[in-house]
């Protein structure tokens, strides 16, 4: 997809639903919402926080509220457009002009910045990776208290590299002569690749 700088920009790259769109831009753009481009995309903001975009696909053309979950949606006009996937957004979906009701439209952007205001959103969990300790650090660990304090130290990311380093390796000598490695620099409180990040 070509990168876009501006709305105007947009809006001529999608011929098919320019009326529709500037009629959607117009809407929004009688509110006080801060008018950018992110990801290529129409979006419009409040103190800096994603509320809602404009879009142009194929066979439709839509807004989408960044936190749409959240919306009382009376007119029965939201979508999730990734059922199971998406948790906040929802998309209201258009197939020609006559579709826009523009009264409902507004409504919608206005509750949609309230919501903002009130600052309900979900937020995405970040899934941390778990550290599973090899049974050879394992035994390092549980007969040296020094060592197995600096690595419990270490960030997650940095005990998962050691992990991952040790468990790497098949043959049972490489084990031991990576273990031999990794002990002073874990004690050191250094990561397996700090050395690389610096450069």
């Amino acid at each position: 997809m070509k990168k876009i700088y501006s709305v105007e920009e947009y809006i001529e790259e999608n011929p098919h639903y320019a009326e529709e769109l500037s009629i959607l831009r117009r809407i929004i753009n009688s509110t006080e919402l801060e008018e950018t481009v992110k990801w290529s995309m129409p979006t419009y903001c409040l103190n800096e926080k994603n509320v809602l975009g404009i879009g142009a696909f194929k066979n439709h053309f839509c807004l989408w509220f960044h936190q749409g979950v959240f919306l009382k949606d009376e007119h029965n006009l939201l979508i999730n457009a990734q059922e199971n996937k998406t948790k906040a957004l929802r998309q209201m979906r258009f197939d020609s002009k006559s579709d826009i009701n523009k009264g409902a439209v507004l409504t919608y952007v206005k509750e949609a910045i309230e919501n903002q205001r009130l600052g309900r959103e979900i937020k995405p969990v970040r899934k941390t990776k778990e550290v599973i300790i090899p049974p050879e650090l394992q035994e390092v660990l549980k007969g040296n208290s020094e060592l197995d304090t600096s690595f419990k130290a270490l960030t997650p990311g940095k005990q998962r590299e050691y992990c991952e380093y040790i468990a790497e390796a098949k043959r049972e000598a490489t084990k031991q002569s990576r273990l031999e490695k990794i002990m002073p620099m874990i004690i050191q409180g250094v990561g397996l690749h700090d050395k690389y990040k610096n450069c």
